[in-house]
């Protein structure tokens, strides 16, 4: 028989996942089934990481505005100031808020005093 010299579909398809698993290591970088398998779960765990890496910004956040509330006296508690702050409808977001309380707690003091509440 002759040979016949195939398409080039497939070639493509898997140098193109050749190059999304360019630092892997071992068989992972060099066996083309186990390359589709390591970037489909490469894939499959950046997806779920980006839900999670907000999630775990936002209790960063809240740590460090808890933590500066208490260090520096501006409220007893991190709950008590993020409800005041919606009773006055000054809707901050938590990122901002950390970053006042890391870099400037005075700003911080100003907020505070923006929204104190006497019962």
């Amino acid at each position: 028989m002759t040979r016949v010299p195939r398409g080039y579909i497939a070639r493509r398809r898997r140098t193109k996942m050749r190059s999304s698993a360019s630092n892997f290591r071992g068989a992972h970088l060099r066996l083309n089934r186990m390359i589709t398998q390591q970037v489909k779960r490469a894939f499959v765990s950046s997806h779920r990481d980006r839900g999670r890496q907000k999630r775990d910004f936002r209790r960063l956040w809240i740590t460090r505005i808890n933590a500066a509330t208490r260090i520096y006296k501006v409220f007893d508690s991190y709950s008590k100031l993020i409800h005041n702050l919606y009773k006055k409808k000054l809707i901050l977001n938590r990122k901002m808020l950390a970053q006042v309380a890391v870099s400037n707690p005075n700003n911080l003091y100003t907020i505070s005093n923006k929204i104190k509440i006497i019962n």
